[in-house]
């Protein structure tokens, strides 16, 4: 708990274990929660979900993906192997 403490700023004062904490993360992000869908429209749209396609593949080793094509429109399906490796692209790349 010091070390908490003496992290914190001087202009937060948060002692206790449960302050601070209103919700459990765990209810917030489900474990099975690993498939990204994106859209992507116009005529460069194949290209930019491959872009993305490729750049999830580079970062985690067991992405999966489907794309499917309308038209202009592309979707673009990543299933992820872990909740934790979608949020982590995700936040990467801001999505």
């Amino acid at each position: 708990m010091k070390n908490i403490q003496n992290a914190q700023s001087k202009l937060v004062n948060d002692t206790c274990n449960d302050c601070g904490s209103f919700i459990d993360v765990g209810a917030i992000i489900d474990e099975h929660d690993t498939v990204l869908e994106l859209a992507f429209s116009g005529a460069e749209a194949l290209k930019r979900a491959t872009d993305v396609k490729d750049k999830a593949a580079n970062r985690f080793t067991e992405v999966n993906y489907s794309l499917t094509t309308s038209g202009n429109e592309v979707k673009l399906a990543l299933t992820f192997s872990f909740t934790a490796e979608k949020m982590i692209f995700q936040l990467e790349n801001g999505l």
